[in-house]
């Protein structure tokens, strides 16, 4: 063997030991990041505010659910913040984190801050909270149930499903959504029958017929929190996630820094051997 391929053996020996030990460095160095993350973040950090944000279409979500469900459990949550941007969604959807934030609220202080759409189910979910902002903008309300379908009307008949079928499902689901709406704004449920026409509302509309308690935005919610429930504003706000904690911080804080020491390793990989490769030919 030349004196030549020593040097480019023993050049990728140390190579690959180089490479080996920045790994375990960076593992090392993550891991001590997220212990600290958790820390200072974690469900063990002490006393914060929640804030659940509703954004798109509302679907069925067990692990949202869920992750809603255990904040009533959490001693540490000291009230929720429901951050609502959706045109809605499904009725069954919509139900279902209605009920979750509903059992949050029942141990709780919950509020509903409407962005810039919280409207049909987008509005259910606010319903349980025990005060409603909006800006003026919002577009909120739609209080009603549609189903959409193909016209098939002669395939339906065929097997004894008419119309009148159809329309009591619906009427019965809009009939749920009412309720929803009297008992979570106090109101009759004749006068919500008058509002429930799936017509939308701006905030400002909607504050003088009862649909929302003020116009404001988080800060002002938080505010309203300080004052009468005596949750501090000082308080820090923690998101509520479903993809655990170890998702929240790659996706988050950790994100950036992670990304650099990948970049930092690949850099000097590259620097002492150039590209990876099986085969590097001698240098004239």
């Amino acid at each position: 063997m030349s004196l030549e391929t020593d040097l480019i053996v023993d050049r990728r020996r140390l190579t690959r030991r180089l490479v080996f030990w920045r790994s375990f460095a960076v593992v090392a160095v993550v891991a001590a990041l997220l212990v600290a993350f958790r820390v200072e973040h974690g469900p063990l950090a002490g006393a914060h505010l929640a804030r659940l944000s509703v954004t798109g279409i509302i679907t069925e979500d067990r692990k949202l659910t869920e992750a809603v469900d255990a904040l009533a459990k959490d001693d540490g949550v000291k009230a929720l913040i429901v951050s609502i941007n959706s045109p809605g969604g499904s009725v069954a959807g919509g139900e279902s984190l209605h009920d979750a934030i509903a059992r949050v609220a029942a141990k709780k202080p919950v509020v509903a801050v409407m962005g810039g759409l919280a409207a049909s189910a987008g509005y259910m979910v606010a319903l349980p909270a025990h005060r409603i902002y909006a800006r003026e903008a919002t577009l909120t309300g739609s209080i009603g149930v549609l189903l959409e379908s193909a016209e098939i009307s002669g395939l339906l008949a065929k097997v004894g499903i008419t119309p009148q079928v159809l329309q009591g499902l619906v009427m019965d689901m809009y009939d749920q959504f009412v309720t929803m709406v009297a008992a979570g704004r106090h109101m009759d449920p004749a006068r919500v029958r008058e509002l429930a026409d799936g017509r939308a509302y701006t905030g400002r509309q909607a504050l003088p017929l009862g649909l929302v308690d003020a116009i404001g935005d988080e800060t002002t919610a938080r505010a309203w929190l300080a004052k009468e429930k005596d949750v501090s504003a000082a308080l820090p706000v923690e998101d509520v996630s479903t993809s655990g904690f170890a998702g929240r911080a790659l996706a988050g804080t950790l994100g950036p820094l992670l990304d650099g020491l990948w970049k930092m390793l690949v850099s000097q990989s590259l620097t002492l051997d150039g590209a990876w490769a099986l085969w590097q030919r001698p240098q004239e």
